[in-house]
């Protein structure tokens, strides 16, 4: 009986993932492959004539099985790259997309100068797996950083990551719905989220490995959207020192909407949009008189 090497498998995995109308076919074989053998995908390359054995073709079909059946790569691995850090990832979370990586550049730019004194005080609210904060506190680690959400199991995923990338230390973790357990003698110079904001009405019309796996409560921003966009905007500037800036990622079609929520609000002195890699209005920077 003939031996399926590397390369049958992979030939073969493709051709069923492009049948099933898997996105990125190959690539999709070659990370879960890459996985069940405990190498990387230059390895597989390398080895294209080695025989699996029976039990890494049967943890390999497992593998296969769920991704045809929509769940999402990352949750299959358990993580997921985001801007230089690595991250743990469950089905708890949202899967950290590189669209958000715009607003962590977004944020660096704006923060305060370094190794000030006192130090800045960032909140990241929603945090979700953390990948903001940690990737911030990963870059920065002079300014006190907080980061709040209102699901336990995120938090439980977000300590790990900081603890997986060496920045515990530098982030408070705590348990809120926004800013309910915030004092409003706090004040921070930055506020940054990436608030729930696709509509009620089109969550069913989501890709089915984002619909049928990632949490609908930090997805889901009511009947426009704007739900948790608006109580940000709203309450963050009493929570800011006068000059700090509140940095969200909003939905692609969703500037005109905010632009007009910062107008109605004098303690807003202006906002201004920065795009995703579609060309899209994704990020809103929005700076206190």
């Amino acid at each position: 009986m003939p031996q399926w090497t590397i390369l049958d498998v992979l030939k073969w995995t493709t051709g069923y993932f492009s049948a099933n109308l898997v996105d990125t076919p190959r690539l999709t074989a070659e990370i879960l492959l890459a996985e069940v053998l405990g190498i990387d995908r230059i390895g597989l390359y390398i080895r294209f004539d080695q025989p699996l054995s029976e039990d890494e073709r049967d943890r390999f079909r497992a593998l296969v099985k769920r991704r045809t059946l929509g769940e999402p790569v990352a949750y299959i691995l358990g993580r997921k790259d985001f801007w230089k850090i690595n991250l743990a990832v469950t089905p708890d979370v949202l899967i950290p997309r590189p669209e958000t990586e715009i607003l962590v550049e977004a944020a660096l730019e704006m923060m305060p100068a370094e190794n000030r004194r006192p130090p800045a005080r960032v909140i990241d609210m929603g945090t979700g797996s953390g990948a903001i904060v940690i990737s911030l506190a990963h870059a920065r680690p002079d300014p006190l950083y907080f980061a709040s959400d209102i699901s336990p199991a995120a938090l439980r995923v977000a300590a790990g990551n900081a603890v997986l990338n060496n920045v515990a230390d530098r982030i408070s973790f705590f348990s809120a719905n926004w800013f309910q357990a915030v004092s409003p003698a706090c004040s921070f110079d930055m506020i940054l989220s990436n608030p729930p904001y696709v509509p009620s009405g089109e969550l069913g019309s989501l890709a089915p490995e984002i619909s049928g796996h990632e949490p609908f409560t930090a997805l889901d921003g009511d009947a426009d959207g704007l739900r948790d966009i608006a109580a940000l905007v709203a309450e963050s500037p009493k929570y800011l020192v006068p000059g700090g800036v509140l940095v969200m990622e909003i939905g692609h079609d969703q500037r005109a909407a905010v632009a007009q929520m910062a107008e109605n609000r004098s303690e807003w002195k202006g906002v201004v949009f920065r795009k995703d890699y579609a060309g899209h209005d994704r990020i809103a920077i929005l700076t206190t008189s």
